[in-house]
């Protein structure tokens, strides 16, 4: 669970920035931007960044309801081993993955994810989870997202392979994990995307 203050903060953040997009009156409007600005001061605080850093992470502020991010990560487990991918931007690893993007479907975001970042084809079979990243083990963040998980099957023999933003893609057992990028995958999403590989009548798990 992340810190309450955190959560507190992007609660005020996330009512400025939906205030500020619907409201008509001035002195609403210079209500909401002292709350915002009181918010992200909070998180500014709590994260030991620059101020300028929290406004970046948030660039669609003030432009509609502000919602949870969408996270997508997908499994590909074979023969007792699992994929995953070498982030360029920190040199660790985790399962493949990323925002999803406006006009995909989550199944269809997974598949091209895979592509981009493995080089191989598949097919989303199963949503097997959804985590709200606030709630479980990950480092804190000053965002907010829904982590969606999806159980894939290769549709093609290609040999994974680093797209633009990997620079490794490889099998690993659960026993043999390497260091893990613990903003997208953690050892809890691994154990778990094994155990519904094996077991197709397990119910999806959500927060």
């Amino acid at each position: 669970m992340e810190p309450q203050w955190l959560t507190y903060g992007k609660r005020l953040q996330s009512i400025a920035s939906t205030g500020l997009h619907f409201t008509r009156d001035r002195f609403d409007r210079e209500r909401y931007e002292e709350i915002a600005t009181i918010a992200n001061e909070m998180l500014s605080t709590l994260g030991n960044v620059p101020i300028e850093r929290i406004s970046d992470l948030v660039p669609d502020f003030a432009r509609g309801y502000a919602t949870p991010k969408v996270d997508v990560r997908g499994a590909l487990v074979e023969e007792n081993m699992i994929l995953l991918v070498r982030e360029e931007c920190d040199g660790l690893w985790t399962l493949p993955g990323g925002f999803a993007d406006v006009g995909l479907s989550p199944a269809r975001n997974i598949e091209k994810e895979m592509r981009e970042e493995a080089g191989l084809m598949v097919s989303a079979r199963r949503l097997f989870g959804v985590r709200h990243k606030a709630s479980s083990g990950y480092p804190a963040d000053v965002r907010d997202f829904y982590k969606m998980f999806f159980l894939c099957d290769r549709i093609d023999n290609a040999i994974p392979k680093p797209g633009l933003e990997t620079i490794e893609a490889r099998f690993f057992g659960i026993d043999d994990l390497p260091p893990l990028s613990r903003g997208r995958t953690i050892e809890a999403d691994i154990h778990a995307a094994f155990a519904y590989a094996t077991d197709t009548t397990k119910p999806a798990f959500f927060d």
